[in-house]
């Protein structure tokens, strides 16, 4: 399977969550009308649905899941504003989480129905692209039970840290929104919220492990290699 690779860049955050849409509405539109095409019975071959995997970086953007608390945010518009701190309610799983420089942040639009239809085991697969990904640097990270994303030091509550969040939406099998990757990423913006409605959890990033920066091109060359081998796709 074929998935249409682009780097968006450093782009606004409304504007990416427009896209993402743009390109999921093309593609229920198409699943529409090869579902047509079965119900009359036509003969003309079903079109083929278009797979994309979008990484960028926003400027810093508080997002909150459908299912999140308003009250997880823990400064007020005002203080947004005068930091000129964007704020968006989503529709995405997942509670609130933060977007900014020097995070790489993935959007697969993927149709799970030509891979599997089973949301839990993709979940899983971002999960290992990541943990793979960080491997590659010596970081050793896992899965926490219950508790999507990519953490550090899960048996250890006190120093258990998240450096990936996920949180995506399916419509019809394809997906949207996806991870966001904590590589130089300036960590203090997460005292202003109680990222992904976790009390007490650490958030941490690639810098902070090893000591130093990363170049964030580079750890997105390892997340395409990694992308295709776990979930077994070209990108093109």
């Amino acid at each position: 399977m074929q998935v249409a690779y682009q780097h968006l860049g450093n782009i606004e955050y409304k504007k990416a969550w427009d896209y993402q849409e743009s390109l999921l509405s093309e593609n229920l539109e198409i699943k529409k009308r090869n579902r047509e095409r079965e119900l009359g019975q036509r003969a003309d071959a079903l079109e083929a649905t278009h797979s994309h995997f979008l990484i960028c970086e926003h400027e810093p953007v508080f997002t909150l899941g459908k299912s999140g608390a308003i009250e997880n945010l823990l400064v007020n518009n005002a203080y947004l504003k005068e930091k000129g701190i964007s704020f968006f309610k989503t529709n995405r799983g997942g509670d609130i989480t933060f977007h900014g420089l020097e995070q790489i942040v993935g959007y697969p639009i993927l149709d799970l129905e030509l891979l599997k239809p089973d949301i839990v085991l993709y979940m899983r697969n971002l999960e290992e692209m990541v943990i793979r990904t960080l491997a590659e640097y010596g970081i050793k990270s896992e899965r926490s039970n219950g508790e999507t994303g990519v953490w550090i030091d899960t048996d250890i509550p006190h120093k258990a840290r998240k450096i990936c969040a996920m949180g995506v939406r399916t419509s019809r099998w394809i997906t949207m929104h996806g991870f966001a990757l904590n590589v130089n990423t300036d960590l203090t913006f997460f005292n202003m919220i109680v990222p992904c409605g976790i009390q007490h959890k650490q958030v941490t990033s690639m810098e902070k492990e090893l000591g130093n920066k990363i170049p964030v091109s580079e750890v997105e060359e390892k997340i395409k290699k990694h992308f295709q081998e776990v979930f077994g796709v070209d990108l093109k």
